[in-house]
């Protein structure tokens, strides 16, 4: 940050909950979750973007924590791993179970980014196939698994949900229009 650069007051959600936070104009949103809100759980690995270890949902979508500036995320809503349980709960709690009975866990480093990324593509497409479980976790890297167990998980995960992977928001929206 220039040495001139004042911080700037920036309203967001964050695992549903309103947020405002002072931040230097150039401080990624990684940084803001972990520094500033203690979300530890968003990790930060190469910090430019191509290890996927600080994946976070922005608007639903999956997006490098350790690129986008905080500021950016102004009026938007942010899911780190922390509160994917509340935004698809019986996601989530299959995808753990299935992340540890498939051997999806090693190391840890990339799980939330794994997680996070997973929900996203689950909401989405509640049954991929292996090339698009594949497609779509691309960009997170694992150095431990070799990524079997994490596709075995994820699809475990889609077969156990049965399309209940939409976000509660979205469905409870879309019961109260059927209504």
């Amino acid at each position: 940050m220039a040495a001139d650069a004042q911080p700037v007051g920036v309203a967001l959600e964050v695992n549903g909950e309103p947020v405002r936070v002072e931040v230097p104009p150039d401080e990624p949103l990684a940084d803001t979750l972990r520094g500033r809100l203690g979300l530890t759980a968003t990790k930060i690995g190469c910090g430019v973007g191509a290890c996927g270890i600080c994946t976070v949902l922005v608007d639903g979508e999956p997006m490098s924590g350790c690129l986008l500036p905080t500021v950016l995320a102004a009026g938007r809503a942010v899911v780190t791993v922390e509160g994917l349980a509340d935004r698809a709960p019986a996601l989530t709690a299959a995808l753990h179970e299935a992340f540890e009975a498939e051997g999806g866990y090693q190391c840890g480093i990339c799980t939330p980014g794994q997680l996070t990324a997973a929900v996203a593509l689950l909401e989405r497409n509640p049954r991929p196939s292996e090339q698009e479980v594949r497609a779509h976790l691309a960009g997170n890297l694992c150095r431990c698994t070799g990524y079997a167990g994490i596709v075995r998980a994820v699809r475990a995960a889609a077969a156990e949900t049965d399309g209940a992977s939409r976000p509660v928001a979205v469905a409870r929206g879309e019961e109260a229009a059927s209504s």
